[in-house]
């Protein structure tokens, strides 16, 4: 107990414990969007219960991954080498790394699901007859309860990790990471609802974020192999997406109040 208090009674803590909650609801963002959309696919007296579970979830994967801080360390040591026998880059070196660890497995298996559950749902917007499944009434497919469940904790578990091993490269201070993670996962909790309801009553938003979990999963690939996209582009890039589209539905939004304001006045 001393030597907690010892160490949040140094400034630089609480300055490396508001830098690390700023980056970690960053990254908890698309995390976020993926829970939102999947729990929008269920029944209305379902929805809200998924996202809790699914936001506990991320919170007991983070604690218990924290726990096994030095099994998560290792997830970084190369387990296999393939060789090279590819092109090679400017300075010689393999255009993709060849030796993979436990995480590049993990973000690999976790990109290539994020962009299959993407593009699928992206194929069901555009065409929702062009397959058998099943279709609710909103035209999305129809999922169960238990396979929301799922495919939300198997996608917190990629996203758990990643969280972890950012935590881990900022400070070595387990009790400054766990109130990170506390803190930052509560911020999920709260702003879970408001950003479901406002991607259920904006469905050009769906699209939207339908292209952010593609772009997304492809960086987990990417960074897998070793390519390393900086994430200050990406984030960058879904701001001015974002900006764009509520500059959309603002416009839109002005000229439906028009139209009903003349068409008020017409009758008049």
């Amino acid at each position: 107990m001393t030597d907690i208090i010892t160490l949040f009674s140094d400034p630089a803590t609480w300055i490396a414990l508001l830098t690390l909650i700023v980056l970690e609801v960053v990254l908890g963002i698309d995390n976020l969007v993926f829970v939102a959309i999947l729990s929008n696919k269920l029944p209305p007296e379902q929805q809200r219960r998924a996202r809790r579970i699914g936001i506990a979830l991320a919170l007991i994967l983070r604690l218990v991954l924290l726990a096994a801080i030095a099994w998560i360390i290792s997830l970084s040591a190369p387990l296999f080498d393939l060789g090279w026998v590819g092109p090679v880059g400017e300075h010689g070196q393999p255009a993709f790394e060849t030796a993979f660890s436990g995480r590049d497995l993990i973000l690999i298996a976790g990109g290539l699901f994020l962009v299959w559950k993407a593009t699928k749902e992206v194929h069901h917007a555009v065409d929702p007859e062009a397959s058998g499944d099943m279709l609710d009434k909103k035209g999305h497919v129809a999922v169960s309860f238990g396979a929301a469940i799922a495919q939300i904790a198997a996608l917190n578990l990629v996203f758990s990790i990643d969280s972890i091993l950012t935590a881990i490269g900022m400070t070595d201070d387990v009790p400054v990471m766990a109130v990170a993670i506390v803190v930052t996962v509560g911020i999920m909790f709260l702003a879970a609802d408001p950003l479901a309801r406002f991607i259920e009553h904006n469905p050009t938003v769906v699209m939207l974020a339908l292209a952010f979990l593609l772009m997304i999963g492809a960086v987990l690939i990417a960074d897998g192999f070793g390519v390393h996209v900086p994430k200050g582009y990406i984030y960058a890039a879904m701001g001015f997406s974002v900006l764009v589209e509520l500059l959309n539905i603002l416009a839109r939004k002005r000229r439906e109040r028009l139209a009903a304001a003349g068409t008020a006045g017409a009758a008049h």
